[in-house]
């Protein structure tokens, strides 16, 4: 398990104050192609492709019209908007104010009809929903208690459903390739934007899916190119990676 006593944050209802604060300034560049987050829009394609054929894989024979989704921590919308687009319900909550007037506005210039809440997913619990697909991703290693996000996520998923998570994997590697060569030599993200000792190993966040009744069944990596500027699957999980897990029935 992770030693938790290593994080360096400001405990709030489960959020860092810092952390919010930047990522309310550069909300806006959240669908910008030529922006400050052009590299996580890239990210994001393969990303979601790699969801979406799980999510089609792990539903199949199911109309997934009559699917309700949650994204936890959804920034801008750039898994909602995709996930709507199957025909789905979805709920986008996050920390950020700024996040969601983004999302919301954007997703009004596509038509789309997502349900955008500034808050916690704590906040859904008192209203005792459930969804048949929760995400999580890139949010747990920027918050205090990791345990309890991943609690409130096993909770707000229907038995039966499936759980995305998203991180990064605390290695040396990790470090070289996501805090120095991402955010200090390619600039690809804010200086300041990860936290290595946040990072959560593969097996740790299993372990933390137990007490919620989640397994994880399927696991993969991404890997850039930063000659191609590509993100691809990979079996290499040192860096990023997903992981997909289902609650029992």
């Amino acid at each position: 398990m992770l030693d938790k006593s290593r994080l360096t944050f400001v405990e709030k209802d489960n959020t860092n104050t810092a952390e919010i604060a930047r990522f309310d300034k550069l909300a806006a560049s959240w669908w910008d192609p030529n922006g400050q987050y052009q590299q996580v829009l890239a990210f994001n394609a393969c990303r979601w492709k790699l969801i979406e054929q799980q999510i089609t894989h792990y539903f199949s024979g199911c109309d997934l019209s009559k699917l309700n989704a949650l994204d936890v921590g959804c920034g801008g919308g750039l898994l909602c908007e995709p996930l709507a687009r199957l025909g789905m319900t979805v709920t986008g909550v996050d920390a950020s104010a700024m996040s969601i007037a983004v999302a919301q506005r954007h997703a009004q210039q596509g038509g789309l009809a997502i349900e955008y809440r500034h808050c916690l997913a704590d906040a859904l619990l008192k209203d005792n929903r459930q969804f048949d697909i929760v995400i999580n991703t890139e949010v747990i290693e920027h918050v205090p208690d990791q345990q309890a996000l991943l609690d409130d996520c096993c909770s707000l998923l229907k038995p039966g459903g499936l759980l995305v998570l998203a991180t990064l994997n605390r290695t040396i590697k990790s470090y070289i390739v996501a805090i120095v060569g991402a955010e200090y030599v390619m600039r690809m993200l804010p200086v300041g934007t990860h936290s290595w000792k946040a990072f959560v190993k593969p097996l740790e966040l299993q372990a933390m899916l137990q007490p919620g009744q989640c397994d994880v069944f399927s696991e993969v990596g991404l890997k850039y190119n930063p000659l191609t500027k590509v993100w691809r699957k990979s079996n290499d999980v040192s860096v990023n990676y997903l992981q997909f897990a289902a609650k029992k029935a």
